[in-house]
């Protein structure tokens, strides 16, 4: 990770070794924080966030869900953020991680009196999964750990303690030679990535399955209505995982990984190993939006 020069921490700028919190956060505890991760992109232009309103409103109804009073409005979070690009003078794409918790002075398991803080860090990041898997895909393991159950947990919060599945389900994927893992439900149906939102395409059809055990995904809804615009065939369905192995494309979608392809899944190669003809399409459309060259939807950047 490369360092910027601010964090920006309960409405003030610190310098990015300055900007600490306690020990006894009740966060680094009990898991009960939350977090978004929103990107900007260097335009011709100049640098502009994605999709700002719609990234800071997610956060603040993670914050509701978890019941953690947030102690800034959605315009004073969007200011704050806009702020922090400004004074991090950055020259090229950056990572934003606006992040809710809980500080120190209470313990034990009844949250609601502990102190509630919000720190927004950035930092200049490239592409998650490296330029290559977006260029030529990854590889993907199917996960032995099941997505969080709705019954057990709150899918629809990015919240701190959800991520504790994806990481180890991404583990056990790197560990076994693989960049990416994909997580079944409880029922054996495909829910997403460990951080991504999942998509395969059959005989022209895009289809995706539906956000009943995953967060309700910001680029995937980008990607649809985009494929809507390019009159793709689009099915919201379950998956299962025999179906991945015969599908003729896949891709990621998310914040950090953008549009990235699957090159094959359990060391089965999909398709015929690259990145497929749609993907490609949907791919070069997302950058597109991103960089500001689409005037329909460059009202959904927010420049700097």
């Amino acid at each position: 990770m490369k360092k910027a020069k601010y964090i920006w921490m309960d409405g003030e700028l610190k310098t990015w070794d300055t900007a600490q919190v306690h020990i006894l956060s009740h966060t680094l505890h009990y898991g009960n924080g939350v977090f978004e991760g929103t990107r900007a992109y260097m335009t011709s232009d100049g640098l502009a966030i994605f999709k700002l309103k719609e990234h800071t409103k997610r956060l603040l109804n993670s914050a509701k869900i978890t019941m953690i009073k947030a102690n800034f409005t959605q315009k004073e979070l969007e200011k704050a953020q806009i702020d922090l690009l400004k004074n991090n003078e950055f020259k090229t794409n950056v990572y934003l991680r606006p992040l809710i918790y809980l500080g120190s002075g209470v313990m034990g398991l009844h949250h609601v009196k502990a102190p509630v803080h919000t720190a927004i860090a950035a930092w200049e990041w490239g592409a998650y999964l490296g330029d290559e898997g977006l260029q030529n895909g990854i590889r993907v393991k199917i996960s032995s750990f099941s997505r969080n159950s709705v019954g057990s947990t709150m899918g629809k919060s990015k919240t701190v303690a959800n991520y504790l599945n994806s990481q180890m389900a991404k583990y056990e994927a790197v560990e076994a030679g693989y960049e990416e893992a994909l997580l079944l439900d409880n029922e054996g149906f495909i829910a997403e990535g460990s951080g991504e939102c999942f998509f395969i395409v059959r005989d022209g059809v895009l289809i995706s399955p539906p956000n009943d055990n995953s967060l309700e995904s910001i680029t995937q809804g980008m990607v649809l209505s985009l494929a809507s615009d390019m009159n793709i065939p689009v099915e919201r369905r379950r998956v299962t995982r025999d179906e991945t192995y015969i599908a003729d494309e896949a891709f990621f979608t998310g914040t950090a990984a953008e549009v990235t392809p699957i090159k094959d899944i359990d060391n089965r190669v999909i398709g015929n190993g690259k990145r497929g003809e749609i993907t490609t399409k949907l791919q070069t459309a997302y950058f597109d939006v991103v960089y500001g060259k689409n005037k329909q939807y460059k009202h959904l950047l927010t420049f700097i």
